[in-house]
This record gives C-alpha cells, structure tokens and sequence, in this order.
C-alpha cells in the first residue's frame, strides 16, 4: 500500500553555498524526500548573491537574514518577536507543512524556539527537532527541555545519551545515523580534474583531513602528526579544508586558523600541507585522490558525516575515541579509533596503513560495505519519515 504524501517543511540555519555536516546532511535527506513523492521546503540563512526564494533539486528553498546566525550573533536578537512572528508564519501558511522540522534550533535563539513552538501548536503541526549537537549551558537545557518537541532525533546513541543525561523522557528520541549519497561517493570517481587543480597531489602519499578546518576538528593533531609522518615519507601531503562560507557562531574561527597557521611555519610543514576552501563535488575528488583518511577530533564530535564519506570512497579512516564515532568506525574493520590528542599514535596508524596497500584496500572495501548496507541515502530518508508518521498519529 502506498503511504501517504506530506507536506515537509525544514528549518536550519545553513544551507550550501554554507558548508558543514548540518548543511551536507540537509543536501542528502531533503532530495531524497522529494524522490520519494513528498513536498518539502526549506527556511534557511541569507547569503549574499543567493537568491531569496529557489528550488534545489525540487526543494523549495527559502532565505531570510532571520536565520543567518553569523547576522544574528552581531546583531544580537533582542526586538526581533515581531518580524521572526510575521516571517515564521508566513513560510507556515505557504507551506501548509503536515510536520515541521528543525535542525539544531535547541540552541543559539530562544526568539525563535519559541515562536515555532507557539505557532506549531495553534496549528496542531507535530514540532520534530532533529539535535546535532549538544551544550553544556542554561541555554540548551532550557531549549531542549521547555520547548514541546513533538519528538527529538538523536544523530547519534551519544547524543541520545546526552539529552537524557538533561531529564529528557527517553521514549521521546529517536537515534538516526546520517546517511550519505551513495551513489555520488563511490570508489570509482575519476581523480584526474583534481590532480590537474592541485598537482601537489600527486604521485605522493596523501593524507586527507575533511572536516572544516578548527582546533575543535583536531587540526593541530593532524599537523602535529604530519610532522612525525614526514620523517618517514618525505612526500606526504596532508590535504586539510578550509573555512570558507561557514557558520560561525563567537567568531573564533579565525583565532583558530592563525594558530594553524603558526604551527604549520614553526614545523616547516609549507610544502606537504595543503589548505584550501573545496566545493562538494571537490572534497569527493580529493578522497578519490587520498590514501587515508584521518578525523582526529578533540571534542564531543556529535557524529561525523564525513565518516561515512570516506568510507563510501572505500578510504579507511582514523578517527578518534569521543562523542558518536566510535559507534561507526570500528578498529581494524573499516579504520582505526584513538585516544583523542594523541598525535603520535596518530602518526603511526597513517604509517602503517601507507606502508600496506592490502590492509587499505581491506579496510576501505569493509567500509563500502558498510555504508551500502547502513547507511545510504534511502536507509536515514525512510527512518526519518517514519519519526513523522510516528508523531502524526500521537
């Protein structure tokens, strides 16, 4: 039997040309959902040169400043009740949504927490919050807490763990790993128009970090162990993203990347460290052009779509033991996990696995399988759409 069609409407901060895993996660389900015969929108963040009103890839996409947190945090939200009113129910009334969807919107505003909240109920819409991350601070606890969130989805039994930790009824979360898009992630991607972008790629050992680049993200971990692989393979390049076009929530990403910076000089790492801002489609040809993959975290790290993107790309990936990703990396089936800081066992796993192409291909054809059996892109739209259905019928 044929289940029934929805109305969708999502809200999120970001969306690309903005980049996260947030942003990547939304380009994966929200298609996915149209492919599946449902009508989804989506509020996002201004950005400058986009338009405000468009579809990507059937999605109808729409831009406010409202929800553009880098505006807001100089802004500052106080005198906004009326206009975040007036435009979240304008985007309500057009959209006639059946269930709404939030991303992260536990956190940064309670102006807009609470006007979502108000208006899902006077309309009797099931309020869904999908929680990509979690705080240590009042305002989390109260956002997470007071807000009536028809249901919460965990994007990780860490984050899960989390909320409970806050009082949360466990029977209201839901845990859905991300998926990724399978098909645009394959082994076989061609890596020649990359290698011609950045020819200090190749032929050399290459040493992919792809999450943005942060102390958070283990960045200096990475460098420090870049210092430690080089004695041993003078070529290597590690390849690490940068941060353009980003939420960036206290402005501190750039006391990051100066740091960064100074680190690469002081170890004289110029010439096998590659910085630079990737699109979607690059960051999947620089995997199709890496050896390893390394995601060294130094924080709670909620989950880590990146994970499943190296290993759709058949890449086995290091990562470290905190938040959600030892929940999908396991050590010596599809990648290694490590204590986090620990740039010196950092060093000698990358090692090892340069050295030995048969426990590369090994590692990297485990985590295709994976990927293909856990987490494609139709797998975490299903198990999303059956949360809807579930808070329909409350």
């Amino acid at each position: 039997m044929k289940k029934e069609s929805m109305s969708i409407l999502n809200m999120h901060w970001g969306f690309p040309p903005i980049v996260g895993g947030v942003e990547t996660h939304l380009t994966i389900l929200l298609p996915q959902m149209i492919k599946f015969g449902h009508r989804v929108s989506l509020l996002t963040g201004s950005v400058e040169g986009i338009k405000g009103r468009y579809k990507y890839e059937g999605v109808d996409v729409f831009r406010t400043p409202l929800m553009d947190l880098n505006w807001l945090y100089k802004r500052g939200l106080e005198g906004l009740e009326e206009e975040v009113h007036r435009t979240f129910s304008a985007i309500i009334d057009e959209a006639r949504p059946d269930v709404v969807h939030v991303h992260n919107m536990h956190y940064f505003s309670k102006v807009h927490a609470n006007t979502l909240e108000s208006l899902c109920r006077d309309r009797e819409v099931p309020l869904i919050l999908t929680a990509h991350n979690t705080w240590d601070d009042i305002l989390f606890l109260e956002l997470t807490h007071r807000i009536g969130w028809t249901h919460i989805i965990a994007v990780s039994h860490f984050i899960k763990k989390e909320i409970i930790g806050i009082g949360v009824d466990d029977r209201k979360i839901t845990v859905v790993h991300h998926g990724v898009d399978q098909e645009k992630f394959h082994p076989r991607t061609e890596k020649t128009k990359i290698l011609k972008k950045y020819p200090i790629l190749k032929d050399r050992p290459v040493v992919f970090h792809p999450a943005r680049i942060g102390l958070a993200k283990g960045c200096d971990v990475s460098i420090k162990a870049m210092h430690l692989i080089r004695e041993a393979y003078p070529d290597a390049v590690l390849v690490l993203a940068g941060s353009k076009n980003i939420i960036d929530w206290g402005e501190t990403q750039q006391k990051d990347i100066a740091y960064l910076v100074s680190l690469i000089k002081h170890f004289k790492l110029e010439k096998n460290i590659l910085i630079d801002a990737y699109t979607l489609d690059e960051m999947r040809d620089i995997y199709a052009a890496s050896d390893v993959c390394v995601y060294p975290s130094s924080s709670f790290e909620p989950f880590g779509l990146t994970m499943l993107e190296s290993m759709a790309m058949s890449k086995p990936i290091i990562v470290t033991k905190v938040g959600g990703m030892p929940e999908v990396i396991k050590s010596g089936i599809n990648g290694f996990v490590i204590p986090a800081k620990d740039f010196e066992l950092l060093a000698e796993k990358v090692k090892i696995l340069l050295a030995d192409d048969k426990l590369r291909r090994r590692l990297g054809y485990t985590g295709r399988q994976m990927v293909e059996s856990q987490y494609t892109k139709e797998k975490v739209t299903q198990d999303t759409l059956d949360v809807y259905r579930k808070a329909r019928n409350l």
